[in-house]
């Protein structure tokens, strides 16, 4: 019985003391150390710890992210040279070389609205006779074009015969202050009534055959302001005018516009003053040479594009207005860094471009583009001259780059 008892003492007080150690297990660690009795495991694992941190974790700590940056810096991927011929790789140097764009569109001949000219009357009255009567006649500068009767007229003409007879009869006054008085009177409304005459558009030589016939002009002749064609005939036998009516239109054709649409994202391209060829169709063989006159302010909504014009002498009226020309106008761009238009991979996004780092290596890099012209795209940032790109084949390298996970770095924006 005594046995059994001690038995149980011993159990518990063995549960209690491994309870204590648990417990304080770290308290007592600390202890121990302090003491020195563990200090030989410490310091092995000191040594190990140190040997491991001398060692491998320095060279993965330094040299791992060195890679890792210098790698971010330049990724590559590689094709073997023995493969270019048989994928059809080419590189060529981006170099600085003069660059020139044509802008190539069509033209409408149209009338050259300086030379429109309109011939009316100032007077109400009736047309007695037409001298031109279909559109489309040629006429001289001075040419009668139409007859005008007028009542008006006719009796303004008698109210000057009236007064011109008036300052004759004035000389036969006796009294010679009365007769100066009379003649003086006299010619005063004599000359207003010829400046209302002139203001009727009657010349000084009709006036003369007034004075001399004693006789009032019936009609008044309209004469062509300008020489050219007859553009509308609005005048017809026998038709009433009104003072300011549109009767004839007349133009002169000797020289006419060509009127161009140019896109918009051509236009900051387009200077006053820049050379064009323009050719016609049905004139193969020969060109026009003519300079950009004036580029007009508005946009077509419809087509975007902005309308530009030119100025053709045309003596020998083979232009006719409305007919279709090609216009070419030839732009120096200067000096520009450019590389061939399929070294650029479009992406939507960004423009990259396989930089030939050499050995059959390709670096994907960024690039900034700019004009394009001829085959050829100038590039405004992300290489410099004397850089191979390639030039074909160069979607079979960027297939190859995407399978490897090997993409160009964002380009740094200025």
């Amino acid at each position: 019985m005594k046995k059994r008892k001690i038995m149980i003492v011993v159990i518990c007080l063995l549960v209690v003391a491994g309870a204590f150690l648990y417990l304080y297990r770290t308290e007592l660690k600390d202890a121990a150390t302090k003491l020195g009795i563990l200090k030989g495991a410490a310091g092995s694992k000191q040594a190990a710890g140190s040997q491991q941190g001398s060692g491998a974790p320095t060279a993965s700590t330094k040299a791992v992210p060195e890679e890792a940056s210098q790698a971010e810096e330049t990724p590559t991927v590689e094709i073997p040279m023995d493969k270019w011929q048989m994928i059809g790789v080419k590189t060529v140097k981006a170099a600085i070389q003069p660059m020139n764009r044509v802008i190539r569109t069509v033209g409408r001949i149209e009338y050259d609205e300086r030379k429109l000219a309109t011939a009316n009357t100032k007077i109400e009255g009736w047309i007695e006779k037409l001298h031109i009567d279909y559109t489309g006649r040629y006429v001289q500068k001075g040419e009668p074009l139409a007859e005008i009767y007028s009542p008006e007229l006719v009796a303004t003409q008698q109210e000057f015969l009236n007064t011109l007879r008036w300052a004759s009869q004035g000389k036969s006054v006796k009294d010679e202050r009365t007769a100066m008085l009379l003649v003086k009177d006299a010619q005063a409304i004599l000359e207003a009534a010829k400046e209302r005459l002139r203001l009727w558009d009657i010349n000084d030589e009709q006036i003369k055959k007034i004075e001399t016939t004693g006789k009032p002009i019936r009609t008044l002749t309209i004469y062509s302001p300008v020489s050219g064609y007859i553009l509308q005939k609005m005048a017809v036998q026998g038709m009433r005018v009104m003072p300011g009516e549109k009767l004839f239109d007349v133009v002169d054709l000797s020289s006419v516009w060509i009127v161009s649409d140019i896109y918009e994202y051509e236009l900051p391209l387009i200077k006053v003053g820049q050379t064009a060829l323009i050719g016609l169709s049905y004139f193969p063989g020969k060109e026009f040479s003519s300079r950009v006159d004036y580029v007009y302010p508005s946009l077509a909504g419809e087509t975007r594009t902005a309308k530009v014009r030119f100025t053709i002498p045309n003596p020998e009226g083979v232009l006719k207005p409305q007919m279709f020309t090609n216009v070419e106008i030839k732009i120096n761009l200067g000096n520009r860094l450019t590389v061939p238009s399929e070294a650029v991979i479009d992406t939507g996004v960004r423009q990259i471009v396989y930089v030939d780092k050499g050995e059959g290596y390709f670096e994907p890099r960024e690039v900034m583009t700019g004009l394009k012209a001829d085959g050829i795209v100038e590039v405004t940032g992300g290489i410099k001259a004397g850089e191979k790109v390639a030039s074909s084949a160069n979607f079979l390298i960027d297939s190859e780059a995407q399978l490897k996970g090997v993409s160009a770095l964002p380009q740094r924006r200025k």
